[in-house]
This record gives structure tokens, C-alpha cells and sequence, in this order.
């Protein structure tokens, strides 16, 4: 399955980043350019259960393709999101159906980074998406 741009650019960037602090700060900068949710989605029936930190995910299908807006109130979980919407937006259901979380992170560098509950988080926010998409 061939990467949607986005996912592309992100992993020539953090493949290029020499080491974990380099990574680190690219996070945070992904993070900061995620674009703000408005705060009327801000509401219970788009909270993603199953996150420690408090994670709210709106989806919309456009011609066939998912876009997915997300936000968090923790910075790296902020971060970890804009790069799983990086890899997901623009996919078919079938597709997004077919992403490997833990792959993707491995591929950017920042597998060994993810505590099992931020892995378990984002692991929410996929199946979250995923049902979204049904």
C-alpha cells in the first residue's frame, strides 16, 4: 500500500533525525502544527476511550477518503496523533483497516519511545478510526 504524502514527508524527516532528542523535538513540532479542533467538537461523543491523556477525534468522509481532525491536552500524545493523521488521512476504509500502528512508529524511529499506555492510546485512536469508518 502506497503511504499517503503526508506520511511520506514525515518519515523522510524523522528518518534523518540523527538521534532520539532530534526525534523528540520533531514531535513536538508536529504536534504544534496540528491543526485546532474546533471546541464545539470538543464534546463527550468524540472522546477517545481507552486514553490516558484526553484525546477527541472527528472524521469526515470525502469522496471515498477518511479525514480524520484530532487534538489532546499532552503535548507528545499531540505529536504521536499528527503522525498517525499524517499516515491515515486520505485512505479508503479498506486501507485504514490494513495500518500497522506499531510499524509506522517503528519506520518514523519512535517505537521504542512508546510507553505501553501511550501504544495503548494511540492503539484507541485507531480503532476509533477504524469504526468510524464503518
Amino acid at each position: 500500500m502506497s503511504l499517503p504524502d503526508a506520511a511520506v514527508a514525515a518519515l523522510e524527516v524523522f528518518q534523518q533525525a540523527p538521534g532520539w532528542e532530534q526525534r523528540a523535538r520533531l514531535l513536538m513540532q508536529w504536534g504544534e502544527r496540528l491543526p485546532a479542533l474546533d471546541e464545539a467538537d470538543k464534546i463527550e461523543a468524540n472522546r477517545v476511550l481507552g486514553c490516558e491523556s484526553q484525546v477527541w477525534l472527528v472524521a469526515r468522509l470525502h469522496e471515498g477518503r477518511w479525514q480524520f481532525a484530532a487534538a489532546s491536552d499532552a503535548r507528545l500524545i499531540r505529536g504521536l496523533v499528527a503522525l498517525l493523521l499524517a499516515r491515515v488521512n486520505g485512505l479508503t476504509a479498506q486501507q485504514l483497516q490494513e495500518v500497522d500502528l506499531a510499524d509506522w512508529f517503528s519506520q518514523l524511529g519512535l517505537s521504542r519511545q512508546l510507553s505501553p499506555s501511550r501504544s495503548n492510546g494511540l492503539n484507541a485512536v485507531l480503532q476509533r478510526m477504524s469504526e468510524l469508518a464503518l
